[in-house]
């Protein structure tokens, strides 16, 4: 895999040592390498963040106590830590042994992570390669994942209100804005889904990077022997050809952005057949508006602006389009959420001009339906603590919004429909911009 040199980057060209010479007259015992410091002497890769040895992690984590785990996935069960030093908290991932990371690969894939710098990504703090152990030391983000707020709330726990879901959307694309179009080569997340998505204490999002040292640099095409995604998230062009694409990260912020829409899960067996997939069961509705509001979550209880929902459910439509050469480019996504955002959310005039989109309805009835593939069912996504309660989500006054602690169930009747009619219409008729932007782009994939 690439080491992705083209990265701008900060990183001190010092006179390295070897990794094994590190008698207690140069430094502490265990103390951790200065982070501008490269690891190898042998010409591996440079990497910008702290070389742990394992006695230091397993003293941050208890010596990997039960009672410090935070969650097991794919590759590995992650632990939540204190830095003895620093007094840091972070989430440690143990990577399994059996994986397949040799000590060259593994070095690689955090000399990647650790040049990846934006505001919506975990941030690596270092890692540990001593012997046969591979461990990764991320920011401990003391919300949890987005699972944990949208599906697991606790009895007292307030649902999350229509802008804080505007919001979590908007950070989680401009996540993959930055891997997609600032990244240099351009990076694929290939595995985005909610429990992907982790909350710092002001439900500010930021999607994990635990799983990004299996992404790939992006050629005009990608085919993975490896199965990567998550059932339910997964593009129909992965499910069918194992080949991935820019636009097959968009195809699962469309899932997650239907998930934040409708309160429901993007596969959930507890529900009817015929509503199990959450794409399939979305794809008739795309074509009528007048359904957009009944495809709200229950538990908002209607207080969103229509034209909000509207304009939400016709970008998830887009990106949810199974031929993937006419979805659109996380930039565009990006550019209408930031808009939606802007219009000061619960308060929006209905005078103010919204960027229009192209038909969503591009009879694939069955877009959603991403395959016989079953991939990881593992969540990634519990590599935070599942702690907290909402804070400053709700702007809304209690004189206005008053309501009482029972609310509504999600498998209760769906919502009457609005007769939302032209604003409705023109949410996804408006222009054909995001088509012709996204198959003029695909070529270059």
């Amino acid at each position: 895999m690439s080491c992705f040199p083209c990265f701008t980057s900060k990183v001190k060209k010092t006179n390295s040592k070897d990794a094994n010479s590190r008698s207690s007259s140069e430094s502490p015992p265990h103390e951790a390498r200065n982070r501008n410091e490269t690891p190898k002497a042998d010409g591996g890769p440079n990497i910008n963040v702290k070389a742990f040895t394992f006695w230091e992690l397993a003293s941050a984590t208890k010596n990997f106590r039960q009672e410090c785990l935070l969650g097991e996935g794919a590759f590995g069960r992650v632990y939540k830590g204190q830095l003895e030093n620093s007094g840091q908290d972070v989430a440690v991932k143990q990577l399994d042994r059996n994986g397949l990371h040799g000590n060259k690969e593994f070095l690689q894939e955090v000399s990647m992570l650790s040049l990846l710098d934006h505001e919506n990504l975990v941030n690596l703090v270092g890692y540990c390669a001593d012997g046969e152990q591979r461990l990764l030391v991320c920011e401990y983000m003391s919300l949890g994942s987005l699972v944990d707020h949208l599906f697991e709330m606790k009895p007292d726990q307030e649902p999350l209100s229509w802008p804080t879901r505007m919001n979590l959307a908007l950070g989680a694309a401009r996540g993959v804005e930055y891997l997609h179009e600032k990244a240099n080569p351009p990076v694929l997340y290939r595995d985005l889904k909610s429990s992907n998505i982790l909350l710092c204490g002001d439900f500010h999002p930021k999607l994990s990077t635990f799983g990004l040292g299996k992404a790939k640099s992006v050629g005009d095409k990608m085919q993975v022997s490896r199965v990567m995604g998550t059932y339910g998230y997964c593009a129909p062009e992965y499910s069918r050809d194992s080949q991935f694409t820019l636009k097959s990260d968009i195809y699962s912020f469309g899932v997650v952005l239907l998930e934040l829409i409708t309160g429901r899960k993007a596969i959930d067996t507890t529900r009817p057949m015929d509503e199990q997939n959450l794409v399939s069961w979305a794809q008739p509705k795309f074509r009528d508006p007048k359904k957009f509001p009944e495809m709200a979550d229950p538990l908002l209880k209607r207080r969103f602006p229509e034209k909000s929902l509207n304009q939400a459910v016709a970008i998830a439509a887009m990106c949810l389009q199974e031929e993937a050469s006419v979805r659109p480019l996380i930039s565009d996504v990006v550019t209408t959420l930031s808009f939606l955002v802007a219009s000061k959310e619960e308060n929006m005039c209905d005078t103010t001009p919204l960027p229009s989109l192209p038909p969503a309805d591009s009879g694939h009835e069955k877009g959603g339906d991403s395959s016989e593939h079953t991939s990881d069912h593992e969540d990634e996504g519990s590599d935070c603590s599942k702690s907290g309660s909402q804070e400053g989500s709700e702007e809304e006054s209690e004189e206005e919004h008053q309501h009482d602690h029972n609310r509504p169930s999600r498998d209760g009747s769906e919502q009457g429909d609005h007769d939302s009619g032209d604003e409705c219409h023109s949410a996804v008729t408006g222009s054909n911009e995001w088509g012709s932007n996204s198959s003029h782009n695909s070529n270059s994939l």
